[in-house]
Parts: structure tokens; C-alpha cells; sequence
């Protein structure tokens, strides 16, 4: 026979949560459909072509002016919406270019850092590379300079070899 399945009838919110979710485990191999969130709600267009149409000698009777609020309603209505999205639509604009112009500031602020930081280093290496040669430079003399001392001591004063600081 088939299996005995108790009936629980949940008294509380968790407790018809906590069955949903146990029958959901029962099977986790079966794939889950979670709906797409519904859809904004679009007011109804006004109608193209008005089939009753009142004539100049009719009076209105008791059932003409249910009609005409619900129109009027129905009009209000699509007037509110329209104007409500194009408030949106304007200020999601604005804010997407406020965004923009915030990426661009920020952008501009980096590159300029990062050119200064580029400078920097550049400097820093020429500077490093200059004393890798006047170090160079010295012992090569030094190696003269075990027969003439008074050469080397004109080298260390040369102002060309002299670095310069910004």
C-alpha cells in the first residue's frame, strides 16, 4: 500500500513555512520555479472608438453618471501614472549622470595621483641610477687613483657627477 502520510494542519505562520519547506527537501533533486517578480501595473489605454455616444436631446439618465465617474476615474488614473513615471524617468536621469559625473571626477583624481606617483618613481630611479654610476665611476678611478690620489679627489668634487633635488 501506499505510504501513511499525517495530516498537519498548521496553526501558525512557521508551522505552514516549516511543512513548505520540508516538502520542498523531500525531493532536492527537482528543480525549484520561483516566479518572476509581477509586472508594474500599466493602466488600461482609453478606448479608440466610444460606442455610446449621448445625443444633444437626451437627458442623462440614472445609470449615465456611473458611467461617467468610472471613465473619469479610469482617466485620472492614467493621467497620475503618466505623470509619476515621467517623474521617475527624470530622476533616474539625473542621478545616472550624477553617477557619471562622479566616475569621471574620481578618475580624473587617480590619474592624477598616478602621474604624480609616476614622476616620483622616475625620479627615484634616476636618482638610484646616477649613484649607480658615480659608485661605478669611483671604482674605476679608484683603481687609478693608487698611483695618482689627487685625481680622485677632483672626481668627488666634479659638479657635473653632483645630484640635483627638485
Amino acid at each position: 500500500m501506499a505510504e501513511e502520510s499525517n495530516v498537519v494542519v498548521p496553526r501558525t505562520a512557521t508551522e505552514l513555512q516549516k511543512i513548505k519547506l520540508e516538502k520542498l527537501m523531500k525531493h532536492p533533486e527537482k528543480e525549484i520555479i520561483i516566479p518572476d517578480s509581477s509586472k508594474e501595473w500599466v493602466p488600461k489605454l482609453p478606448p479608440e472608438f466610444i460606442r455610446n455616444v449621448w445625443g444633444s436631446s437626451a437627458g442623462a439618465g440614472s445609470g449615465d453618471f456611473h458611467v461617467y465617474r468610472g471613465v473619469r476615474r479610469r482617466e485620472y488614473a492614467r493621467q497620475k501614472f503618466i505623470s509619476e513615471k515621467a517623474d521617475k524617468d527624470n530622476l533616474d536621469e539625473i542621478y545616472h549622470k550624477k553617477v557619471l559625473e562622479n566616475q569621471k571626477a574620481a578618475e580624473e583624481r587617480t590619474s592624477k595621483k598616478r602621474a604624480k606617483r609616476q614622476k616620483k618613481k622616475m625620479k627615484r630611479l634616476a636618482k638610484k641610477k646616477k649613484v649607480q654610476e658615480n659608485k661605478s665611476k669611483q671604482v674605476g678611478s679608484n683603481k687609478d687613483t693608487s698611483e695618482n690620489k689627487d685625481t680622485s679627489d677632483e672626481d668627488d668634487s666634479d659638479p657635473d657627477n653632483s645630484s640635483e633635488e627638485d
